[in-house]
């Protein structure tokens, strides 16, 4: 007697927002490392510490089209009276053979091109003649030209300091020196200075792979003609776009019909390929709440999914599990489009985000001014309200209604007003805190 009363009690116990998504974030942790490709490794976290096997730039070189010289033979150079030095050759990027430079002697050079011996300052094609015989206005057009024999000359009417316009090897970073530490996300900027150093492979936390599949024998694809009672399958679009907005490479598996043979066959099917299932749909206490119904049933070595009630609005209903071999985390969710959405943000991007092993699975929160009053937020709930928010007023309005069916107002949003627990009512120019979306 004592066992079915607490059982009893345990169904009827109703959830925090902060319970039960402490309750996900427990049992979930960063996926084991894996060698990636760099670009594969995108959006990634680093696992390992990465140093510079070669100073960048590995050789001094020229950032500057020009003539590389030495600055003692160009120190007097005027406009009146420029230096006449002896072209001696040419040195493009990539160039392997380099010319030594001697006393009155410079080499015509390109930008990135390593600085031939005896060089200590370049000097730019502005500068100078372009070797032409002509003022310094010519010589943009000249230096486009074909490159000229060696022992040519070039007047230079300027001076230039030692190391004028030479990148010095390591000026950038050197040999040994730390490039990434651990727990880095791999963003363009990393990712080049990876390529840079030599890196074609690193070690990361993968991106996790989720499966979306939404639940209803009333859902028909987009595209498709609607027959009586029937809608468009919009969650598993939304959701699946929200997977991959949080990181993860999303798989969407579609509309199920309310059949519990059919589910259970179909995510059994997407386990081999998924880190975590996102179901929406069938979770609340309807006669035909399959995805209710099916997961309930599974056994002790299936795993085990707990349907909860949770002291929010939109988003009560909410499931919870680790099924299969590999216990594979479920997080089953309401099927109103809003409901569904904003579950999503609350519970499943922080989830990925943790798989990820990223450092920070939450949306920012901000406080911002509500513009307008909100009436008849429910005792007891927290609730979440669509708003559009101005960063530079410090403002939120809020959009639409609060009915869990309005994704039209959803899509208009850019922000999640928090309603607390024991606020009903919220006047307008009262501070509220918000969740930032996007």
């Amino acid at each position: 007697m004592n066992g079915t009363t607490d059982q009893t009690r345990h169904q009827d116990r109703v959830w925090s927002v902060a319970e039960h998504l402490d309750d996900v974030l427990s049992k979930i942790g960063p996926l084991d490392p894996i060698e990636l490709q760099l670009l594969d490794a995108q959006g990634c976290v680093l696992v390992e510490d990465i140093t510079v096997p070669v100073a960048l730039p590995p050789f001094d070189n020229s950032s500057m089209d020009g003539y590389a010289v030495r600055a003692a033979d160009v120190a007097d150079a005027t406009e009146s009276a420029p230096a006449v030095l002896t072209v001696i050759g040419d040195v493009a990027a990539g160039s392997g053979e380099l010319p030594g430079i001697g006393p009155g002697q410079a080499v015509r050079i390109m930008t990135g091109a390593p600085v031939p011996p005896g060089a200590d300052a370049v000097v730019p094609v502005e500068w100078t003649d372009g070797g032409t015989g002509q003022g310094p206005a010519d010589t943009m057009r000249a230096h486009s030209a074909a490159p000229q024999d060696a022992g040519g000359e070039v007047r230079v009417h300027r001076p230039a300091a030692a190391g004028a316009h030479i990148r010095a090897r390591g000026s950038d970073v050197t040999e040994g020196e730390p490039a990434l530490r651990a727990g880095t996300v791999l963003g363009p900027s990393q990712i080049g200075l990876l390529a840079a150093i030599g890196r074609g492979t690193v070690r990361v936390h993968p991106r996790p792979r989720v499966v979306v599949l939404s639940t209803g024998s009333e859902l028909v694809q987009p595209g498709e003609v609607l027959g009586p009672g029937q809608i468009h399958d919009s969650n598993s679009f939304q959701l699946t776009a929200a997977a991959r907005d949080a990181g993860a490479i999303a798989y969407r598996v579609g509309a199920v019909a309310d059949d519990a043979e059919t589910l259970r066959s179909t995510l059994e099917d997407q386990l081999i390929r998924a880190d975590i299932l996102v179901t929406s749909g069938g979770v609340s206490v309807g006669a035909y709440d399959v995805v209710k119904e099916t997961l309930a049933a599974l056994s002790a070595e299936e795993g085990t999914v707990e349907f909860r009630r949770l002291a929010m609005q939109p988003g009560k209903p909410q499931g919870f599990g680790l099924i299969g071999p590999d216990r594979i985390p479920l997080l089953a969710l309401p099927g109103n489009p809003v409901s569904s959405y904003v579950s999503f943000e609350l519970f499943v991007r922080p989830a990925i985000r943790a798989l990820m092993g990223l450092p920070e699975v939450h949306r920012p929160t901000t406080p911002a001014k509500c513009t307008e009053a909100v009436a008849s937020s429910p005792k007891g709930k927290r609730q979440f309200l669509r708003g559009s928010y101005d960063a530079e007023a410090c403002t939120v309005t809020p959009v639409g209604g609060a009915g869990s069916h309005l994704i039209k107002a959803m899509a208009h949003a850019n922000a999640l007003i928090i309603v607390p627990e024991d606020t009903t009512e919220v006047p307008a120019g009262a501070e509220v805190d918000i969740v930032l979306l996007g």
